[in-house]
């Protein structure tokens, strides 16, 4: 039986998510890894293991099907210290506006699903008392922009979630952390444009995330530049921001 703490991350075949265990499994803790594809983490599970010496299973999580969250919380060996939410849909804003499917699939991706485990899990973290829930937003969701409005709308939504549940839960030793990266250099943003000096590589965010975890903050932004350039957009009033092309 190990005294080690435990984190579970959903979405851990994502570049964010690899960084975010390695962070982790680095500073000590037994690592839970989660994705729709498990059979695409097991080579996660050795190098993990061996490179640092910690436990490391691998679940399958499909965000999607949300009628599998029971299951899927109750399937788990062991109820972890940590959860990390990274889970998320980029998509294309193009399709979103003509196919409802695509942008059903974006905000669902986004905001419900992460929204109703992370929702799960923290009745029972409360039910413990202790318990450290993260969710990685996005600055797109800090105002809508007219490049990606249907994945920002998301992004909001699930922003406002973890503001609401942060509030509730720090009445009962549960802590709530909201991490906003800007641009980051993975798989999903491959092809895109991004501005070099606010662009961090995955595994920026993934010691991020555990500093976030390690000091109790509230919310991060990732790199800390998009605070200052987000309080900058948020204040613009609406009659210049909608000429903005971005």
């Amino acid at each position: 039986m190990t005294s080690r703490k435990t984190v579970l991350v959903l979405g851990g075949s994502s570049d964010i998510g690899r960084a975010a265990a390695r962070a982790f499994a680095k500073a000590g803790y037994d690592v839970q890894l989660a994705g729709r594809d498990a059979a695409a983490l097991e080579p996660d599970v050795a190098d993990l293991g061996a490179r640092y010496n910690v436990g490391v299973s691998v679940s399958k999580f499909d965000v999607l099907d949300t009628a599998s969250f029971d299951g899927f919380v109750g399937g788990l060996a062991v109820l972890p210290d940590v959860v990390v939410s990274i889970v998320g849909l980029l998509g294309t804003q193009e399709t979103a506006q003509a196919d409802l499917a695509h942008a059903a699939t974006i905000m669902r991706s986004n905001y419900e699903g992460p929204s109703l485990i992370l929702g799960l899990f923290a009745e029972k973290f409360l039910a413990r008392g202790t318990g450290t829930i993260v969710g990685v937003s996005s600055v797109a969701g800090d105002r809508g922009r007219a490049s990606n409005y249907v994945y920002g709308s998301a992004k909001a939504g699930f922003s406002a979630f973890l503001s609401g549940l942060r509030a509730r839960a720090s009445r009962s030793g549960v802590h709530v952390v909201t991490v906003k990266p800007g641009f980051v250099r993975t798989k999903m943003t491959e092809g895109m444009k991004l501005i070099g000096p606010l662009t961090v590589e995955a595994p920026v965010v993934g010691d991020a995330i555990l500093a976030a975890v390690e000091k109790k903050a509230d919310v991060v932004y990732v790199s800390g530049k998009w605070r200052l350039v987000m309080l900058v957009i948020k204040t613009l009033p609406e009659a210049i921001f909608k000429k903005l092309k971005f």
